[in-house]
């Protein structure tokens, strides 16, 4: 199976540099925090997004979505003058969808199991190119490009702690990581309600979590399942994945608004609860803040 080059990331950087914020690496007690919530589309998703349209050209996209990279891809779309489809799953954040149909997107809400049918039926129903949130070369290159940018803030990280859901995200970092510093541990990290890629890696092959457990989490954005791509690409690259509770996750939502000034939403909050919980490895640790997208009221009852 084709994997992602450290060549495909670097082009994908070139290509992404308009639109993309150069987010910081910041101090956050004795290790770093990367806040992509700081992005455009507020999390990471504007990277892998606009480089998939940019590098493809479509006429019209559509995609399937927690709420992250259909904002990101509603984005791209309005930048390019195209149409843009995105099919979310009922309990979505209200945050998300007013900020996707913001970005001037049509938002289609389906039962969590029918997103991603409902989404191919209608690529094929408006003649839209799918742009998938995970299982894609280009998508993956594009989120790879904050491997670089730890590395070129940071040269002497020596851990670096990235969310889980369906992997595009640690595919493309570690990918990056790897080919430029094969000594920096990246690890993954999803919630204990939603861990099908811990459990994937361990059997050897993808295993698929029906969306009844994996909807239990408090991380929406860590729901999805690995594909068959993703899989190839964390068993290649990735050290290791860690779980953490629903408990820690709020405690690492408070702890980051408190100690960083910055707001993480659960998705993003789960590398800095491993970290709060002692299970990671020791070493210069820097912690990916994928997305800053909370809802409000949850926001509000955990600080």
């Amino acid at each position: 199976m084709e994997l992602v080059t450290i060549d495909d990331i670097q082009a994908a950087a070139s290509r992404i540099e308009p639109v993309v914020v150069r987010t910081p690496v910041v101090p956050m007690g004795e290790a770093w925090i990367k806040p992509e919530s700081l992005q455009r589309v507020g999390s990471f998703k504007i990277r892998g997004a606009y480089n998939a349209v940019a590098l493809l050209k479509p006429a019209g996209v559509v995609t399937h979505s927690s709420g992250n990279h259909g904002q990101a891809l509603a984005y791209a779309a309005s930048r390019f003058e195209i149409p843009c489809t995105v099919v979310v799953p009922e309990g979505t954040p209200q945050v998300k969808m007013d900020r996707i149909t913001g970005f001037g997107a049509s938002l289609v809400v389906v039962p969590p199991p029918e997103r991603i049918s409902a989404a191919t039926r209608l690529a094929a129903e408006r003649e839209l190119t799918m742009i998938p949130p995970y299982d894609h070369l280009a998508v993956i290159a594009g989120q790879g490009t904050i491997g670089l940018e730890i590395l070129a803030d940071l040269p002497s990280a020596e851990v670096v702690l990235v969310p889980v859901s369906g992997g595009g995200l640690a595919s493309g970092i570690a990918s990056a990581i790897k080919a430029l510093d094969p000594s920096v541990q990246v690890i993954g990290v999803e919630p204990e309600l939603a861990a099908d890629a811990q459990e994937s890696l361990r059997a050897g092959h993808p295993v698929s979590w029906d969306t009844s457990r994996t909807f239990r989490t408090i991380a929406d954005g860590l729901r999805a399942d690995l594909s068959e791509l993703t899989f190839a690409h964390l068993r290649d690259r990735l050290d290791a994945i860690v779980t953490v509770t629903e408990d820690q996750i709020r405690d690492a939502m408070a702890y980051i608004a408190r100690t960083t000034r910055l707001i993480a939403e659960p998705s993003g909050a789960v590398t800095t609860a491993a970290l709060l919980a002692g299970l990671t490895p020791p070493g210069r640790t820097v912690a990916l803040l994928s997305g800053g997208n909370a809802d409000p009221t949850l926001l509000r009852s955990i600080l």
